[in-house]
């Protein structure tokens, strides 16, 4: 019985290891990290198929990346483009927001390797009599910090 606990427990944690991981790598990638203020909806803004007018605008910027919108488009309603603007590190808006992704990057690349080496933890619980859960859970702290 005492087993069956531990490899769910084991299971568990390898599960929402990964799942930390993922939502780590999705945080950096986003460009919701700072939304800029509405922009005024203007006449064009109108909606075809209800007739309304669509939601308003919200600029938005991340660590290195960012939503504008289109307004050049030739189609009847106007759409937003979101992408990198900096192509290089020295590009990323601030030395504050470098120094965001470079330990949110050294996070991340712990956390995936702590998810990857969980999945082995469901064969081998022990490498030189320690215990590698011990020695993640380590890893994942240092990562949140």
């Amino acid at each position: 019985m005492c087993h069956v606990i531990v490899t769910c427990r084991s299971m568990l944690w390898t599960l929402l290891s990964i799942v930390v991981a993922f939502a780590e790598l999705i945080a950096f990638m986003s460009a919701d990290w700072l939304i800029g203020k509405a922009k005024p909806s203007n006449s064009e803004d109108v909606d075809d198929r209800t007739g309304g007018s669509q939601e308003p605008y919200h600029p938005t910027l991340g660590i290195y990346g960012r939503c504008t919108r289109i307004s050049h488009m030739q189609l009847s309603r106007r759409d937003t483009l979101c992408g990198p603007y900096a192509e290089n590190f020295s590009e990323i808006a601030s030395g504050f927001w470098q120094a965001t992704a470079i330990f949110l990057a050294m996070g991340i690349m712990i956390l995936c390797t702590v998810a990857f080496v969980s999945v082995f933890t469901m064969c081998v619980q022990s490498i030189m009599k320690k215990s590698i859960f011990n020695v993640c859970g380590l890893l994942q702290g240092i990562a949140g910090m």
